[in-house]
């Protein structure tokens, strides 16, 4: 544990806090695309990849972290209307103790992730997902006080997992964005397979993650954009995994996760994320379960 990184982390937690949680977040997927196409071009992007945008500076499991847990702090002492509430910045409270749960909820996040990257479970997962939904429970059960589901109040049965036109919808939308990312890769891989080999293979993914962070910016304005960086990013990952095993083709096992991350985001949407009064983030939740079925893939199709 890099003791210098952890006193960074602090700060990290404060930047997610008085910015907000979501425009620290679209700030990682600004990095994670200049970083990544540093390094395609044949740069050394690993500084703006492993430090700025998944490290202390802006790394999801310590800003978008740190304003998760205090925003859902604020909403508890009542300076903020719902400790839901993502995308405000809460510089604007003018609350010293605010900033300091960030802050706090940011070396909590580093601490989090080093030490799940020292378990068998650390190479197979997305530390940052991982780490961005223990936070986010964390956060519900000592800020919150509608329990780790949410209290429902209606009527009729609550909806966990969307049927019917919604349904449909988020196989569209998970197929279509995981065919945009798959076959792109497959392209590429196709037309320069010592490019895809040396430096876009390893980058692609993360390249993928983060253009889709960086498209929030819209929901940031009011527009009705979904998140989709739980689609994109398992979607690129298991795109590279189909494609060294299989070919082209292979392309394919991107587009079941792209479907797949779409349903499992609206599945834990509504179930950690509705009839509450805090953030648990369904895209992290979905990332970190979806890397370990690609990682274990990848290690039964490619040994490694």
């Amino acid at each position: 544990m890099d003791i210098l990184a952890l006193i960074a982390a602090f700060g990290g937690g404060i930047i997610g806090a008085y910015m907000g949680a979501l425009p620290a977040f679209i700030l990682t997927g600004v990095f994670a695309l200049v970083g990544t196409a540093v390094s395609i071009a044949g740069g050394d992007g690993s500084f703006i990849i492993n430090n700025m945008a998944f490290g202390s500076f802006v790394g999801p499991h310590i800003a978008f972290a740190g304003g998760v847990a205090a925003a859902a702090y604020a909403g508890r002492k009542g300076k903020l209307s719902s400790g839901a509430d993502i995308g405000s910045p809460l510089n604007g409270l003018g609350a010293p103790d605010v900033l300091v749960v960030g802050g706090i909820f940011g070396v909590f996040g580093y601490i989090v992730a080093t030490l799940i990257g020292m378990t068998p479970l650390g190479p197979l997962t997305d530390l940052p997902g991982i780490t961005v939904t223990i936070s986010g429970i964390v956060a519900r059960l000592l800020f919150g006080k509608t329990g780790l589901t949410g209290k429902y109040t209606g009527k009729g049965p609550r909806t966990w997992f969307s049927t019917g036109t919604t349904f449909v919808y988020n196989v569209v939308l998970g197929g279509g964005i995981g065919i945009a990312v798959s076959f792109v890769a497959a392209a590429v891989a196709n037309a320069a397979p010592e490019a895809w080999a040396a430096t876009i293979s390893g980058n692609f993914a993360v390249m993928c993650f983060g253009f889709a962070a960086i498209t929030l910016v819209f929901t940031q304005t009011g527009s009705a954009m979904p998140g989709t960086h739980h689609i994109a990013l398992p979607s690129g990952l298991a795109a590279v995994v189909g494609i060294s095993a299989w070919g082209p083709y292979g392309a394919f096992l991107g587009v079941v996760f792209g479907i797949l991350g779409s349903l499992l985001g609206d599945f834990f949407g509504n179930t950690f994320n509705s009839h509450c009064d805090s953030h648990i983030d369904p895209p992290a939740f979905t990332i970190f379960l979806l890397t370990i079925v690609v990682s274990l893939i990848r290690i039964a199709l490619l040994g490694a």
